[in-house]
């Protein structure tokens, strides 16, 4: 007799089970069920990262209730990192900030209408700038947030209010590149397309592990049918490192010595291209002068490296047709990462590597929008990368913008780490801090909290309200996220990409937008702005403001064609888009001319002494830390990917270190054990992973956890200012289970 089962257990009918049974999907979408059926679509850009991957938004009635990827976006052609896919979620989190909140004299933040939110705003900072002077406020900007807002900001705190001092968090992340292009090429200017990834015969990764940071580029890599050479340096076996042809496992802060090395290499054994250098570059004889005390022999015995490895990377190099060079971080965030970068262009150059298919010193770009901050933020640069300090330009921008002239002014703003110092001082008393965490994200992360509490006044603007940095604000204004408004991210290699409002904010969030509407407003500043209606607006003065720039856009025919383009890379002007303003081509390198943006149209090969590690380990700290990505699912300070079921159960929820097993068995340490992490300015408990990818006297902690800048010592690249996190020494000591 069959098993009868309670009619509780088996329903044939009903919610669930409609829910679970898939239809074909319309509008290519394979197969989804009910509560994910789209009435049409539409492609946005993502809003994670700077590959600026294109989304399929799914929409029914007009709001998004899902995504895929967007198969004909020229940059990732139908794939999508899990961050990518997990856009829409983050959204939804119970941590989203939807109201105004003021902390009150308990110390507890209370709920506030947006009209005490916009005078409480005005009436603590001109309080501020009152009792201490204009300049004793500052904010701190972002890469995360769109070209559009970025300039309302840059533009209403410096030519409105008055500050003088802002930066952003690609201080954090990008500075060291466009530092280092604007001295080589008189421009910040990444000169690469994507399909160089796949036109390569050789390609070089500098501190970069584009399989965990940047999983589409990678893949990009993968499409590439020249069977090329892949050669990663780096002080660990990294995912990229591991599918690398050949791998440079040096000693951290050894790159710049070893790039030397293969510079010296290639002119000695005659692989430079003597015409384009003659022609093209100024400063080749310095350079060979100096890298002449680099032999091969003794700096790969102090990189820890074999001589012949070393060669074999400078034949190829030497050899290829199509080389291209690529770094991110492992360059960027170090105390030389300029002249790193700049050790990486110099061998692009010397050995005419730019400017054609699959070559090029390419600087991989972090944030979602850290090449908008770069040309917009209106920070260390007047905005639209002109010069705060030049007449003609500050002439231009006034112009543009139908302002006084006066109001624009004549210098720039301190760097984020002097911000920073500036409190210490009881320089700045007031700080605005907009889509950051510098509570989590900053270096010696201990003592940028402590700095916190000196300040007479804090606003953080943001998603959620329980970022550590929203934990010491006197006020919180919530705002929309990507997805949620509307607006333009400049990906790295130039490509400037539509994103769009698919959702409603929740409760009472404004876009950043408006919330900078709201302040000129309050500020009485409304007529000054009076042309900044709208994102697109804007985007019309920021056209205007690029003209006879190298990033001119002028030729772009507004939101209407970057939407049916799938983006455009800038530069692309009147003159390119003529009378019947046409599409451009969607891959576009820059310099195929040989001409650069220095007066005299050439590159600088720019040189610069070695120097050693500022906090090298000793008998009391004897290993060297190594911080950086940790997995494809994890973003920055884990903000917004924490907040998807999904993506947390794709990395490991508690920090953990990775150390070598000859170390491990030194310390006695076993795999999976807690162990105390010591450096000379704090300490964290983690979980040990006892892997070779780390050398002997190496370890290595992800970024994103809150954590792992109680560890890491404050010291700074001198030409761009940004932190070195590559690098402290530490203890590790085993904690009893």
């Amino acid at each position: 007799m069959p098993l009868e089962l309670p009619q509780v257990l088996v329903r044939r009918e009903g919610a669930m089970t409609r829910e679970l049974l898939l239809h074909p999907g319309e509008h290519g979408l394979g197969m989804t069920h009910s509560s994910m059926a789209a009435d049409t679509t539409t492609t946005a850009t993502c809003g994670f990262c700077a590959t600026g991957c294109g989304l399929r938004l799914h929409l029914r009635e007009g709001v998004a209730v899902g995504l895929t990827p967007e198969t004909k976006y020229p940059v990732n052609l139908g794939m999508a990192c899990p961050k990518g896919w997990e856009a829409l979620r983050v959204l939804d989190s119970p941590e989203r900030a939807t109201t105004p909140l003021l902390r009150g004299a308990d110390g507890k933040h209370q709920p506030i209408g947006w009209d005490q939110a916009f005078q409480t705003f005005v009436e603590g900072f001109r309080g501020v700038q009152e009792r201490h002077g204009l300049d004793s406020v500052a904010f701190l900007s972002t890469g995360q947030i769109p070209s559009e807002e970025m300039a309302f900001l840059g533009a209403l705190a410096r030519f409105g209010m008055g500050i003088k001092h802002g930066d952003g968090n690609t201080r954090q992340c990008m500075a060291t590149a466009a530092t280092a292009y604007k001295e080589s090429f008189g421009f910040d200017s990444p000169p690469y397309t994507y399909d160089d990834f796949e036109k390569s015969d050789c390609l070089v990764f500098i501190g970069a592990n584009p399989c965990i940071a940047h999983p589409i580029m990678w893949e990009r890599v993968l499409r590439n049918r020249n069977q090329p050479e892949i050669i990663v340096i780096d002080p660990r076996r990294t995912e990229t490192a591991m599918a690398a042809t050949q791998h440079l496992q040096i000693r951290p802060k050894n790159d710049l010595a070893l790039l030397y090395a293969i510079t010296n290499y290639l002119i000695q054994n005659d692989y430079v291209d003597q015409d384009f250098v003659a022609s093209h570059t100024n400063g080749f004889e310095t350079l060979r002068e100096h890298v002449a005390a680099f032999d091969i022999e003794s700096v790969a015995r102090a990189a820890g490296i074999s001589p012949a490895a070393v060669q074999r990377a400078a034949e190829t190099i030497g050899k290829g047709s199509a080389v291209s060079l690529w770094w991110t971080m492992g360059v960027n965030q170090s105390y030389q990462g300029t002249r790193t970068a700049q050790a990486i262009i110099n061998i692009a150059l010397i050995t005419g590597n730019i400017g054609r298919p699959g070559t090029g010193a390419n600087s991989i770009t972090g944030q979602c929008n850290a090449m908008g901050s770069r040309l917009w933020s209106n920070t260390t640069n007047l905005i639209g990368h002109h010069r705060f300090e030049e007449e003609a330009d500050r002439r231009k921008v006034a112009d543009a913008l139908g302002m006084d002239e006066q109001c624009i002014p004549s210098e720039g703003s301190w760097k984020y780490d002097r911000i920073i110092e500036g409190v210490r001082r009881g320089e700045i008393k007031g700080l605005w801090v907009i889509a950051t965490n510098p509570a989590h994200s900053w270096i010696d992360q201990s003592d940028v909290r402590e700095l916190f509490g000196k300040l007479d006044f804090m606003v953080v603007q943001d998603m959620y309200h329980t970022t550590e940095t929203a934990r010491h604000a006197n006020l919180v204004l919530p705002s929309a996220g990507w997805g949620e408004k509307e607006g333009t991210f400049i990906n790295s290699e130039r490509r400037i990409g539509l994103i769009k409002k698919v959702r409603h904010a929740p409760g009472e969030a404004l876009a950043d937008f408006h919330i900078f509407r709201g302040i000129a407003h309050y500020w009485g500043l409304a007529e000054q702005f009076a042309e900044w209606t709208d994102p697109e607006a804007v985007f019309r003065i920021l056209q205007r403001l690029s003209r006879d720039q190298p990033c001119d856009i002028t030729g772009i025919d507004g939101y209407r064609q970057l939407d049916a383009c799938g983006g455009v890379q800038w530069p692309w002007t009147e003159q390119d888009a003529g009378d019947d303003r046409s599409d451009p081509p969607q891959q576009r390198r820059l310099f195929s001319d040989g001409r650069f943006f220095h007066e005299d149209g050439r590159a600088k090969l720019v040189v610069d002494s070695v120097e050693p590690m500022p906090e090298p380990p000793n008998a009391a700290y004897p290993i060297t830390l190594l911080t950086g990505r940790g997995t494809v699912s994890q973003w920055h300070t884990q903000t917004r990917t924490r907040q998807s079921p999904v993506l947390r159960l794709l990395y490991p929820n508690e920090p953990y270190v990775e150390i070598n097993p000859v170390d491990a068995d030194a310390l006695e340490i076993d795999h999976g054990q807690k162990v105390r992490v010591q450096s000379r300015r704090g300490e964290v408990i983690v979980t040990a992973n006892v892997t070779a990818t780390v050398r002997r006297g190496q370890a290595f902690i992800p970024m994103h956890y809150e954590s792992t800048n109680r560890l890491t010592l404050s010291h700074f690249d001198p030409q761009s200012g940004q932190p070195s996190y590559k690098d402290c020494a530490v203890r590790i000591i085993p904690q009893s289970n």
